[in-house]
């Protein structure tokens, strides 16, 4: 009988020689078929984890088993049984797409009849037949990763790994990938992808691990995390420079009964209420009675952008953080969004 979880790990540790820790003693189980998102900023560990399980990188300490094999005893049966797309794409420019995966089908251990086979299947799978003639450098951001995604599937894996699959894609062959990976999961296909795009975690993911400074601060489905933060979440940009409006801003607000939390970000604050159509008002008008100018508000439902920031007491990244959660210029009136 299969094991029940395709992937656990227990105490799971990473030291490079010179003492950085990158990863420190986490834990956690992926179940057969699931589609799992480790979420987190670079340098938080993901990948190092990956890579671990992939049996590309020794770990320090602690259990891995995927698959139901040993990453330490059983590293060649751990390699038959995944298929790995790193977030650098490793493709022969000059190599024609058809070309490209029965390689790799060949080198995977299938007979060349197998091989054209599988190429063809899984040309029509990721929508390119059309071009499996033209020459892999023709092909645009989007279609290199899935040829990638497509050449780390020729051996029909039961667990795929993915390394940011999007990363470097424009918008509409995000969600083109989006539905493929979508796709390859309803078949059967357990993945397991590392992200720092909420929005991709969220679409994608029924359960996530955010990881941050190599540690494991959150588990859960995307909607039970967000219920943990409850409420609406308010975002103030201060019109200023430096962090003295902003703590003068936080010091305020904190003060109010209907408000459940409050975090610096940049620019601002973001501020945790039951109501915050209600809340607002008061809001404005306190920090105006104060002279600390607002330069712009918004309000949202909790995303996991608003998890990170509960459980780490900063946005995953800052340059979104300023931007994307400032909607709404106010005037002489309040201008107020809700997204």
């Amino acid at each position: 009988m299969p094991h029940q979880n395709m992937v656990e790990v227990r105490e799971l540790m990473k030291v490079y020689p010179g003492g950085t820790r990158a990863v420190s003693g986490i834990n956690f189980d992926v179940p057969r078929t699931e589609f799992f998102g480790f979420l987190g900023p670079n340098g938080a560990g993901k990948t190092t984890t990956m890579k671990i399980l992939a049996t590309l990188v020794k770990k320090t300490s602690g259990t891995v088993v995927v698959a139901g094999y040993d990453v330490d005893t059983d590293s060649k049966a751990v390699r038959s049984s995944i298929g790995f797309a790193m977030q650098e794409i490793g493709i022969d420019d000059l190599a024609r797409g058809r070309d490209f995966l029965q390689l790799q089908g060949v080198l995977y251990g299938l007979t060349r009849r197998e091989a054209r086979s599988r190429t063809e299947e899984l040309l029509e799978m990721v929508g390119l037949s059309h071009v499996a003639d033209q020459r892999v450098g023709t092909y645009s951001g989007g279609m290199r990763r899935r040829i990638d995604i497509a050449g780390a599937l020729m051996h029909s894996p039961d667990l795929l790994f993915l390394d940011e699959p999007t990363v470097g894609l424009d918008p509409q062959s995000r969600v083109a990938m989006w539905e493929h990976l979508d796709d390859l999961n309803a078949k059967g296909v357990t993945i397991l992808m590392t992200t720092q795009h909420m929005e991709e975690a969220d679409r994608l993911c029924r359960n996530i691990s955010i990881i941050d400074h190599g540690e494991i601060v959150a588990n859960g489905s995307p909607e039970s995390l967000k219920s943990e933060v409850g409420g609406d979440v308010v975002q103030i940009a201060i019109n200023g420079t430096g962090d003295e409006l902003s703590g003068r801003a936080e010091g305020l607000v904190r003060e109010r009964h209907y408000v459940d939390a409050v975090n610096k970000v940049v620019g601002g604050i973001a501020i945790t209420v039951k109501n915050g159509s209600a809340a607002v008002p008061d809001l404005v008008g306190l920090l105006n009675e104060h002279q600390v100018p607002v330069a712009s508000l918004s309000i949202s439902s909790p995303t996991l952008d608003d998890v990170f920031l509960k459980y780490t007491g900063r946005a995953i990244r800052t340059e979104a953080a300023s931007s994307d959660h400032t909607r709404t210029t106010l005037g002489p009136g309040v201008g107020l969004t809700r997204r």
